[in-house]
């Protein structure tokens, strides 16, 4: 038999349909029914590549009697952290308050007002079901105590809301943050910090634009270091491309397999911005063996992207990926199996668990042709192994992230296919996560979730959105962010600037949400604020302008106190401080001149800079309002808050001014 469960769209969801346990979904009749039985909830959060919650749902939840006591004594609720981000920032807010750090799953007791009252990350069986005993004795015998430590929590929780200094950021700021950054880096290693480690994908693109506003060699050598130690290493997915979510040691070797569409995607535009500054080889080639897992892997039917591939295989992490001495030999014959043993590290010791190594790339090969057959040959044995789980959900903000990265990939690399597969995940988004005019969060199969989005969805979608349009020149992708951005500011703006994570009209929760500080993605803060300063260059609104500088004014003091906590705010401060730069191309869809012009525009190493592309007369989006032909050839006008350069109709002309325009 089922629980309730069975009727969910999360893939997560669906993983604990079928346990013992008779879960709730995340709702009001849950807590509903925990107040009319007089029991606490007990909530468990956590998402589908988790490896600690697989663990935990096979020691407890699958466990017939730690079920009959979660049953008996409590009303348990399961929710998908990626598909409930606000429900999750709340409770884990409570439990790093509690016991001073999180993770996931995370097991939270609650009363039936949603107050939390004890909170934990995994409990190994035995210690859970103590803690199940102590917890309902605790109910039955202190319910006074319980209820105070309940409302405390609550009242502590609130009062840790994130307030920074209204401190705009100023250049000398931004400098300052490139100068903590380089004495946090690992110069070693690469990387920030010790193990263990995470790529840093919204750091690297603040230091690429602060490298491209001063010239800096040490912004720049923190990203080429760094880039170049993950893709060299075993976070690096070396036959399939992509990254894995983060390394457990400092050198990059050994990941944590699960593989994110959110990494992917934030580092496919970091390495594809690295190639851009640099014309480094390996950026190009990790950019595009990246943008082919994304669309191989990720895609889905609908056109949209994935969620996830999980990090276990059959329950073991990591078996897909790993390899023997032995196993290369089998594959390869005995030559070229020693020859890719020595390439890939991959030694009789090992360098994962039993034996077994991580494939790491420390160099390129002399003998490229003999590596592509070897590589080839490599991941077509691998992909006969069992496969790890794919979590075939669509969360509109991770979408809005491949969707930048793959238009801005694709034509900076002149990949078309990444192009349209942009353009394919907008159409799925536009047509099925769109209700009533409002944005869902996820859909599955077509089918959308009952989740509203929350505001890293309409910040990183519209977002998205321009950057699509900046290579299409598709009017209607500036429409549709502009809906979402009048959505943002309509529903989610806060007095005195900065914005709460969920909507005014949205369901109520015990405490709402707000954090401007950016984690694993960008922040919902400095992912509405890119959008609407980009929305603001194209369309001359100082009301959207006003509104991400007031939102900017956040990351002042987060600048030279912790800028790796504000990587993407920081970036988008580097984009206000350069204007950003307008730039407008003018000519007739089918003209060659103005595809010359169109490309010089969008490879600018510019600081955020916006581009428009049009046919004169255009009237989709101001920024080309009355800029026309020059002697009757494709024009580009280089502009800041509308007052425009002289414009230019030579490629070298536009690239001068660019460059000149500081």
């Amino acid at each position: 038999m089922t629980n309730r469960l069975a009727d969910a769209t999360s893939p997560y969801l669906l993983q604990h349909k079928d346990n013992p346990v008779d879960w709730w979904p995340w709702c009001e009749e849950a807590f509903a029914r925990a107040r009319e039985r007089d029991v606490p909830v007990l909530l468990s959060v956590g998402y589908s590549a988790c490896h600690w919650c697989h663990v935990m749902a096979h020691e407890s939840f699958e466990h017939e009697a730690t079920a009959a006591t979660m049953n008996a004594d409590f009303v348990c609720v399961k929710v998908d952290r990626e598909e409930r981000p606000d429900v999750d920032a709340v409770y884990m807010d409570a439990t790093q308050a509690m016991t001073g750090q999180g993770g996931w799953p995370m097991t939270c007791f609650l009363t039936p007002a949603g107050e939390p009252f004890y909170c934990g990350t995994y409990f190994p069986r035995a210690q859970f079901t103590a803690l199940l005993d102590g917890v309902t004795r605790a109910w039955r015998e202190r319910r006074a105590e319980v209820l105070r430590q309940g409302a405390e929590v609550v009242r502590a929780i609130a009062g840790r809301e994130i307030d920074l200094p209204d401190l705009p950021v100023t250049a000398d700021q931004l400098d300052a943050a490139v100068a903590v950054l380089g004495r946090e880096y690992d110069a070693d290693r690469g990387g920030f910090g010790g193990a263990p480690k995470f790529p840093p994908s919204m750091t690297l693109e603040f230091l690429l634009r602060a490298h491209a506003r001063t010239g800096s060699d040490a912004a720049l050598g923190m990203v080429q270091g760094t880039c170049e130690a993950m893709a060299r290493g075993g976070m690096y997915d070396q036959l399939g491309g992509g990254f894995a979510r983060y390394s457990v040691d400092a050198n990059w070797v050994v990941p944590h397999f699960e593989k994110m569409l959110y990494d992917n995607a934030l580092l496919l535009r970091a390495y594809a911005h690295w190639w851009r500054a640099t014309g480094a080889p390996l950026a190009r080639r990790v950019a595009g063996e990246t943008a082919e897992f994304l669309l191989r892997d990720l895609r889905t039917a609908e056109g949209g992207f994935a969620a996830a591939l999980d990090a276990d295989t059959d329950g073991v992490e990591g078996a897909t990926y790993v390899w023997t001495p032995a196993q290369l030999v089998d594959v390869l014959g005995p030559a070229d199996g020693a020859w890719a043993a020595e390439l890939l590290s991959v030694t009789e010791a090992g360098t994962f668990e039993h034996g077994a190594s991580t494939l790491q790339l420390r160099r390129d090969p002399d003998d490229t042709d003999r590596w592509r057959d070897v590589r080839s040959r490599l991941f077509a044995a691998r992909a006969s192994r069992p496969q790890p789980g794919r979590d075939d959900k669509i969360v509109a903000s991770w979408n809005g992230l491949a969707v930048a990265a793959l238009a801005e990939a694709g034509a900076l690399l002149g990949e078309p296919a990444y192009v349209a597969a942009a353009r394919d995940a907008v159409e799925l988004l536009r047509r099925v996560h769109l209700r009533d005019g409002r944005l869902l969060r996820t859909s599955r199969d077509g089918v959308t979730g009952a989740h509203a989005a929350v505001l890293d969805d309409h910040g990183n979608l519209a977002e998205g959105l321009l950057a699509l349009y900046a290579v299409t020149g598709d009017a209607s992708y500036v429409e549709f962010a502009r809906d979402l951005l009048d959505a943002v500011l309509d529903r989610f703006a806060r007095v005195g600037g900065g914005f709460y994570d969920t909507a005014a009209d949205g369901e109520a929760l015990v405490v709402r949400p707000r954090d401007p500080t950016d984690g694993a993605t960008p922040s919902g803060t400095s992912a509405a604020a890119d959008a609407l300063l980009g929305y603001a260059a194209l369309t001359g609104s100082s009301r959207h302008r006003d509104a991400a500088a007031a939102a900017l004014r956040l990351y002042g003091q987060l600048a030279s106190r912790a800028p790796r906590f504000a990587g993407w705010g920081l970036a988008v401060a580097e984009a206000l401080v350069d204007g950003p730069v307008e730039v407008a191309v003018v000519g007739a869809p089918d003209d060659p001149r103005r595809a010359g012009l169109h490309e010089v525009a969008v490879r600018a190493n510019r600081p955020g800079a916006v581009v428009a592309v049009g046919a004169p007369g255009d009237d989709g989006v101001p920024l080309l309002d009355g800029r026309g032909l020059v002697d009757g050839r494709p024009a580009a006008y280089v502009c800041r808050g509308f007052v425009c350069e002289r414009p230019v109709t030579e490629p070298e002309e536009l690239a001068a001014t660019l460059a000149a325009t500081v």
